[in-house]
């Protein structure tokens, strides 16, 4: 099969959990805090260090599952995921300041993005 509809199936599944969380959670606990969005967070960090572990230790899945189940279906569900495991990735290398640069940039960067084009928007209208 096509690695981009392996994606694609994987990111629309994560997506229907991903909107089933930000429904569910904000109904159990409140909208005074994003806990939806930091649930989300947390627990697709854990799936994909759970599954790159797994990968790396057993080696027996191949590339399909792979893009499915991490490109594809923790894609769909955050991406804050692949960040996580892209800083542990610079960690364990013992890249220390590149990690502290790409954390604090991806987020600081990411959020004035955010507000710049919340910004633009907001001028043009």
């Amino acid at each position: 099969m096509n690695s981009y509809l392996i994606v694609f199936a994987g990111a629309g599944l994560g997506g229907m959990v991903r909107h089933g969380f930000n429904v569910f959670i904000p109904r159990l606990m409140g909208t005074e805090f994003p806990y939806h969005t930091l649930t989300i967070n947390v627990l697709g960090s854990l799936t994909m260090g759970l599954l790159a572990g797994y990968f790396a230790m057993r080696g027996d899945a191949s590339q399909s599952w792979r893009l499915f189940l991490m490109t594809g279906i923790l894609g769909g569900f955050t991406t804050f995921s692949a960040f996580s495991l892209d800083a542990a990735l610079l960690y364990e290398r013992g890249e220390l300041l590149a990690m502290t640069v790409y954390v604090l940039s991806s987020v600081g960067v990411s959020i004035a993005a955010l507000f710049a084009g919340l910004y633009v928007m907001r001028t043009l209208g």
